[in-house]
């Protein structure tokens, strides 16, 4: 598998909440950044269907903080059929009036604050890979985009309403230190495995050392 030279990505932001799944009413963040999270700031960078992102590391440059909030969710999602009624004659109610408290729920939620983490990821050649397609090619466009903090959409901190900033750590630039913490976080989201239907999340046992979480070798369960 054809594969790019490794990129450092240093990512901070105010807030985040990468979300544990099996916290289904309240909102928990995990203690660190997922990699699933990490991939998709990079795919926020840059995505091509002849490209994949592999995140091999993620360095925590700041001691973990927390901050608990409340805020007002909606309880419901759009209905599909009503869009698709909408689009086949023109009308229908789409909206979702939150104001009435019908559709309004307040809900916990347990964040992290003041974040920020080394990102060290590189990229493969998928079977979607075109003809005049090579590493080099998306190398240089990566390296371009990050560098002029372009995005296809602003990259978040597991929650959209969380924006991460982003800095590309130069190839011949020493990075900065990660924090000197070593813990065992237990099971954290990993990836979801789309090859299945439904999606199928795969976990695995996360750990810090001296700051850095590995993720080179890691035994991956659903």
């Amino acid at each position: 598998m054809k594969r790019s030279n490794p990129f450092r990505l240093k990512v901070t932001g105010n807030f985040a909440c990468f979300t544990r799944p099996e916290m289904n009413v309240e909102r928990v963040s995990y203690d660190v950044i997922t990699p699933s999270s990490a991939r998709g700031i990079l795919e926020a960078i840059l995505w091509k269907p002849a490209i994949s992102w592999k995140v091999f590391r993620i360095d925590i440059l700041k001691p973990i903080l927390w901050f608990s909030v409340r805020r007002n969710e909606v309880a419901s999602v759009m209905s599909t059929n009503n869009a698709i009624k909408a689009m086949k004659t023109g009308k229908g109610r789409l909206g979702s009036y939150i104001d009435m408290g019908k559709e309004r729920e307040q809900r916990s939620s347990l964040i992290l604050r003041d974040v920020s983490y080394v990102i060290h990821a590189y990229f493969e050649l998928t079977q979607n890979v075109g003809h005049d397609d090579n590493i080099k090619k998306f190398e240089q466009m990566f390296l371009r985009r990050a560098s002029r903090g372009q995005c296809f959409h602003r990259p978040y901190l597991g929650c959209r309403e969380f924006p991460a900033d982003f800095d590309l750590i130069p190839k011949n630039e020493e990075g900065p230190a990660p924090i000197s913490e070593s813990r065992e976080l237990g099971w954290m989201l990993f990836d979801m495995d789309y090859s299945k239907k439904p999606p199928l999340p795969l976990f695995f046992k996360a750990k810090i050392e001296n700051g850095t979480m590995h993720l080179v070798g890691v035994e991956v369960r659903s």
